[in-house]
């Protein structure tokens, strides 16, 4: 299984080190659900360089998971290409073993119980 990574640049380009870094950072998300790896997902990585009063909000990145019957998403604003990848895979990963949990037939039974209590 391969996963499907879309990365996109808006007003800079990564250079060759944090691209590597971006790969293998967003790589992590697969090791929380196997279903990030199928065909029909894709993560997409946009960065973008702009504009701001405050030089702390330069760089903003979003990623996108895109999972069978969901679509998971994350933002963040740095001054830092990595800094601001680093904080999306943080806000994505709890989305992604809730996802798992859900969508896993002991997981789903686990959740089922809870709200019947």
């Amino acid at each position: 299984m391969y996963m499907n990574i879309q990365h996109f640049e808006k007003g800079f380009h990564y250079n060759d080190k944090e691209l590597l870094t971006v790969a293998r950072k967003v790589g992590k998300l697969a090791t929380y659900c196997s279903k990030v790896k199928d065909e029909g997902s894709y993560i997409r990585v946009d960065a973008e360089n702009r504009r701001t009063d405050k030089k702390r909000d330069a760089i903003k990145v979003s990623i996108t998971v895109k999972l069978p019957k969901k679509v998971l998403r994350a933002e963040s604003r740095k001054p830092d290409v990595v800094e601001g990848l680093d904080r999306c895979i943080e806000k994505l990963t709890g989305q992604v073993k809730k996802y798992k949990e859900l969508h896993q037939q002991k997981g789903r039974m686990q959740m089922l119980r809870k709200h019947k209590k």
